[in-house]
This record gives C-alpha cells, sequence and structure tokens, in this order.
C-alpha cells in the first residue's frame, strides 16, 4: 500500500531553476530554499504548489540569475557561500551559511533581492568567515563554527549542527547580537574539544527537536541516526536509540552490505519527524525512509521507503538513472514536513518534492 500521494515536483524559477537544492522549510504558504549549488536561498511568500514559480526574493545573490559565491565578493552581510539548512516561523528567517562558517539570522521575513542579515553567529562580524574565527586548524570555543550544516529552531530556542567541530551548539534564546556564545554542547565533554568519539555524532549534520523535545541528530559518516527521547538528555548521555546501526561502535556503509535493505542507512544527511514517527533522507540510497512511530530499539526495520522500486534497489543502479519513475529520487539530502505535508529536498534531480 502506498502510504503517500506526491502532490508535485517543483523546481523554482521557470527560466533559472534549482541547481542541488539542499535543504527546505515550509511554514504556512511560505517556501524557503537553499538553492545551494548557486550559492542563493530562494524565498516564495505564497507558494501555489505548480513546477515552476517566480520567487519573491533572493539572497545570497545580487540579481537572481547570479551564482558565485559570495556574490562574486568578499563575504558581506548580504553574501551566501553554499548555503545549507534553513529555517523559518514566517516572521524570523534562519540560515545556516556552511562555507563561510557560521549561521545568519534575520528578525523578519526579507523583503529584497540580497538584504543583509541582522545578526551572525560564529563570526565576530560580517566581514570575517574563517573556520573557528581564526582559521583551521584552530580549537573551537562557544563562540565558534566550523561548516555548520544544519540548524532548528523552535521560536524561542536554537540549535546548530555544528558540524566540523563534531558538536551540536544550543542557544538557550535566538541570539540578538553577533558572536554570541553558546549556552551549551552535545556531543564533546566541552567547548574547546572535537573529539573523535564513536559514543557522538562523527559527522553530525542536522538536528531537529519535536514537539514532545524528543531530538534526532543524522551523523553522516556513521551511516546512522541518533534519536533521544529527551533532547537535554543529550547534554549527560549517548543516544536512547541508533537508526542505522546496531550499536554505537559499528559504522558500516549499509551495513557493509552491497544492496541496502529495511534498516540499513547509506551517507544520511537529514531527518525530521512526522506525525508520530521519524522520516529520514537516506541520501546515499536515494530514498527516504519512513518510521511511522519513534523507534524504541536499535537498527529498527523502516516501515516504508519513497524514490525506489523496493527496499533492495540501490539509488545509483536503479531504473531511475535512465528512467524517471513516479516516485524517482537521486541523492535527497534534505526531508522536513509541514502538518501532514511531508517535503523532500531532491538535490540530485534538481527539484523539491512534496508528499501528503
Amino acid at each position: 500500500m502506498n502510504d503517500f500521494k506526491k502532490i508535485i515536483e517543483f523546481y523554482g524559477e521557470e527560466q533559472n531553476t534549482l541547481l542541488a537544492p539542499r535543504a527546505v522549510c515550509f511554514h504556512d504558504e511560505i517556501l524557503v530554499v537553499s538553492d545551494t549549488g548557486k550559492n542563493r536561498v530562494f524565498i516564495w511568500n505564497q507558494f501555489s504548489y505548480k513546477s515552476h514559480q517566480k520567487a519573491n526574493v533572493v539572497l545570497g545573490q545580487k540579481d537572481s540569475n547570479d551564482t558565485e559565491r559570495n556574490s562574486g565578493n568578499t563575504v558581506s552581510a548580504s553574501s551566501l557561500q553554499y548555503p545549507s539548512g534553513v529555517w523559518t516561523n514566517g516572521v524570523k528567517l534562519i540560515i545556516a551559511d556552511a562555507w563561510n562558517h557560521r549561521v545568519l539570522i534575520w528578525h523578519n521575513m526579507p523583503t529584497i533581492n540580497f538584504q543583509e542579515a541582522d545578526v551572525v553567529i560564529g563570526q565576530k562580524n560580517f566581514l570575517s568567515n574563517l573556520p573557528n574565527v581564526d582559521g583551521i586548524g584552530k580549537s573551537p570555543s562557544a563562540f565558534s563554527l566550523n561548516w555548520p550544516y544544519g540548524i532548528f529552531c523552535n521560536g524561542k530556542e536554537l540549535w546548530i549542527a555544528d558540524t566540523g567541530n563534531r558538536r551540536v551548539l544550543y542557544y538557550k534564546e535566538i541570539p540578538t547580537d553577533n558572536f554570541t556564545p553558546a549556552s551549551a554542547v552535545i556531543g564533546q565533554e566541552n567547548f574547546i574539544e572535537k573529539e573523535y568519539n564513536n559514543s557522538n555524532a562523527i559527522w553530525p549534520y542536522s538536528i531537529k527537536i519535536s514537539d514532545k523535545g524528543a531530538m534526532v541528530i543524522t551523523d553522516t559518516q556513521y551511516y546512522r541516526v541518533l534519536v533521544w527521547n529527551d533532547w537535554k538528555d543529550a547534554l549527560i548521555k549517548t543516544a536512547d536509540v541508533i537508526i542505522g546501526q546496531s550499536n554505537l561502535t559499528e559504522n558500516g556503509q549499509n551495513q557493509y552490505r552491497l544492496k541496502p535493505n529495511a534498516f540499513s542507512l547509506n551517507w544520511v544527511y537529514d531527518a525530521c519527524f512526522y506525525k508520530d514517527g521519524i522520516a529520514i533522507a537516506d541520501t546515499g540510497n536515494s530514498r527516504l525512509i519512513i518510521h511511522h512511530t519513534i523507534p524504541n530499539q536499535n537498527n529498527p526495520i523502516a516501515n516504508y521507503q519513497i524514490g525506489q522500486p523496493d527496499f533492495e534497489t540501490h539509488g545509483e543502479t536503479s531504473l531511475s538513472m535512465t528512467n524517471r519513475l513516479n516516485n524517482e529520487m537521486y541523492w535527497p539530502f534534505g526531508v522536513n514536513n509541514f502538518g501532514d505535508i511531508l517535503i523532500a529536498a531532491d538535490t540530485g534531480n534538481h527539484r523539491i518534492i512534496f508528499y501528503k
């Protein structure tokens, strides 16, 4: 039985289509997409559920057709370089500007192209973009970031997947000043370490918190998703459940199998809470994995998959490479939801897919 119905495949503007979009956020009628391959973020204020639609605002570029990193200049309050995670509640906008090693915050939704951000996190000002403030090899701190790919906000608090520092940073309030320090760290003993410990997320790429306070972190390099029933427990203990591996020491790609199955993962980049369960962007297997409920034991078997004919078909070798299937996916990096709508950034196919 097909649990999901595709609503629309969305490609962006008709004469200015998306290139490798990595993240998507939808709130009411507002759609925000990080068009990562062209170093820009698009905003649609009233999404029409059509295949193409003219954007209201483009950030990161002076002209919506421009594509260069930092708009072909040095870093600024308006520029972007490999934007990844995006979040909005219809009022505020937050973007993980990954290759500028910073997170940008707009207190109110931007209304003009190339609009400057109000706040920068991870850098002392808008004109610097070195990893960990002082450059490669420097130790992290409560103030610094290194390849922050993922963000989540509940409208009051903020979490940042500080990927290059092997940690997640927590801010008890959305920062209103530049270079605000984090309130707490998840995945390291303190703010100045970035130890390689398989009990923690080795390469935390995204983070999501449920309405009930549960947390998922996608640990890309260990091909797994870590789940805590209460996100605050992550400050003091290891994950309650591991999806994709049987224990914290295992790290096999598809659990060392040649083919995927209903419990393996491959280069997993994102996850979100969907209804009573979890949806996972199983990127390397070119599919979404659906658990109808939050698993309560390690290595759970998924209930459903979207993107391939079956659980054992690998995206690199399926018919989707030569013949578009109705539910085809190719390297989806992002998955998110709004109510009962499930949304995938189908990165390799340069589009956003909406399901119900």
